[in-house]
């Protein structure tokens, strides 16, 4: 009840933490396959950079490449003490949470989500009819107690998206460049929608400042690819861009190539035509 205090108000992650779990997973697939020293190839959608790119950074050994779609960059993100590494920017100890936001987790309505999606609708068939239904229903299936909380009528939820609350750390413009490993010893293709009001904004916003180009700016290596998509937002893999996502994605696993480019930064108009924004 909203006077009932709550029992855990703090983040549920952090970046270590994140971290952490990525590595989990790459271990896991190495077992699988039977190559403890195999490289894996890493995709990940907007906030997914946060976890993948510093992770990349600190265990290029074990990561192939890296594919990241409407990548969240914060060029002035918190960085850890030194500033030259990716350790915690304040002490933590055991059993508290290090600067605690006060909530563990954020929601979203079905209302909450249609009007972040129609801010980055500018193109009449940017999407399907009906597609904002299925991506809900899809999102409430995976959810079985998210399902069942919201609405204004008791006993007839219409569910909400629950998003864990995180702490970051260690992804910006100092980081980015460390070890000269993106670019150089790991291959990064970033792939972003010309309408995705989200993955850049304006430079004065501080933390909340975030922009896919400034990510490829500081890449040091001279592998990587950048692609502006026309006609998409930060919904893509929702959208009908999806499809040429998908085969982006497929090219670059396969071949380490776009459109038969290997580096560079273009913008991809309606008719496939590529334009070079170097």
């Amino acid at each position: 009840t909203p006077d009932t205090p709550a029992k855990y108000p703090h983040q549920l992650n952090n970046s270590q933490s994140d971290w952490d779990e990525v590595d989990t997973v790459v271990e896991y697939i190495r077992k699988e396959i039977g190559d403890p020293t195999a490289k894996i190839d890493l995709i990940g959608w907007s906030a997914a950079a946060q976890q993948l790119g510093p992770y990349t950074i600190q265990h290029a050994d074990k990561v192939k490449s890296l594919f990241l779609a409407a990548p969240i960059f914060p060029p002035n993100g918190r960085a850890s003490k030194e500033n030259t590494d990716f350790g915690a920017p304040v002490e933590m100890p055991v059993g508290t949470p290090a600067a605690a936001f006060g909530y563990p987790m954020s929601v979203t309505s079905k209302n909450g989500l249609a009007a972040s999606w129609a801010r980055d609708l500018k193109c009449p068939d940017q999407r399907e009819n009906g597609v904002l239904d299925e991506v809900w229903k899809a999102i409430q299936d995976v959810d079985a107690l998210g399902a069942t909380w919201g609405g204004p009528t008791p006993g007839a939820p219409t569910g909400f998206v629950r998003v864990r609350n995180s702490y970051w750390w260690g992804w910006n413009s100092t980081t980015v460049p460390l070890h000269n490993v993106l670019g150089q010893t790991v291959p990064v293709c970033l792939v972003y929608g010309e309408h995705d009001s989200i993955v850049n904004t304006a430079p004065d916003l501080g933390l909340l400042y975030f922009s896919v180009p400034e990510l490829y700016r500081l890449i040091p290596g001279k592998k990587k690819l950048m692609f502006r998509l026309a006609c998409a937002g930060h919904q893509i893999v929702w959208e009908r861009a999806a499809t040429h996502l998908h085969a982006m994605s497929e090219q670059w696993l396969e071949n380490g190539k776009v459109f038969g480019e290997k580096g560079g930064s273009f913008y991809r108009d309606e008719d496939g035509v590529l334009t070079s924004q170097e």
